[in-house]
């Protein structure tokens, strides 16, 4: 689709900002987003709050904007965000560049996992350290991911595809973040790996962590978030409980073909 006219966004500008409305805001709020590639029109009026502390599937069937969304909230060039705000802690996130969203707290932990070559499992870790702000010590992340610590000096991109992806999510975890947003962490592994990796995300929900995960595997997502959000044609089709979108059957069918 190409970018909407002006008439078009003058419509869009009368949805109401949430954050005008006296009622406090949530710890994220994404509202009203609206994101090109060029002229490809993406993430088409996206609106979604997430309390501190939970973890939030965003589902939807390939080219649904999921990956896009998740894109936008860390501030990456690519899509452009047109319209709309980002607010993290009381932070508008929308005005920042990639760079200041990651020292606010966003980490995104991408489908590739961009481990750099060249460097151990344990120089990853410390580059993601080099600057403020520092979250989680190594010998932490170690105790999280014990294989990790066996391989500190082990190449990062020699490791397996389960111990790249711990890499990747030990590299968030070494940075003092607010949001974690995971994008299909579960892809290309193994079964047993898998259940590690799903292990690992309970365990952060222990600990708290705001987290977007995006996954094509929707039935280990709902199991493990607080709640759902399901995206068709880059537009929010459900907002609520992972449970209601489990005892669903026709909605799954319907926007997730499961």
């Amino acid at each position: 689709m190409s970018i909407v006219d002006d008439a078009a966004f003058a419509a869009v500008r009368k949805t109401p900002n949430p954050r005008s409305s006296g009622t406090p805001p949530a710890y994220f709020s994404a509202w009203d987003l609206h994101a090109y590639y060029g002229e490809s029109y993406i993430v088409q009026g996206v609106n979604f709050n997430i309390h501190e502390g939970e973890i939030v599937a965003l589902l939807g069937r390939n080219g649904a904007g999921k990956t896009s969304t998740l894109r936008t909230i860390a501030r990456l060039d690519d899509p452009a965000l047109k319209h709309g705000e980002i607010w993290l802690d009381h932070k508008p996130v929308h005005s920042m560049k990639a760079h200041e969203a990651s020292q606010h707290g966003i980490a995104l932990v991408p489908e590739d996992r961009r481990i750099i070559a060249g460097l151990t499992v344990e120089e990853n870790l410390r580059l993601a350290q080099i600057a403020p702000p520092i979250g989680w010590s190594i010998e932490r992340i170690y105790e999280l991911f014990p294989r990790l610590g066996e391989r500190r000096m082990q190449e990062g991109v020699t490791l397996s595809g389960g111990e790249q992806q711990m890499l990747a999510i030990g590299r968030a975890l070494a940075r003092d973040i607010k949001l974690l947003l995971l994008d299909e962490p579960y892809e290309g592994l193994a079964p047993v790996i898998v259940q590690e990796i799903e292990r690992t995300l309970a365990e952060i929900k222990k600990l708290g962590i705001t987290t977007v995960i995006v996954e094509q595997n929707a039935i280990a997502a709902l199991q493990l978030a607080d709640r759902a959000i399901i995206l068709d044609m880059g537009q929010v089709v459900f907002d609520g409980t992972a449970e209601a979108v489990l005892n669903d059957a026709a909605l799954r069918q319907e926007y997730l073909a499961i």
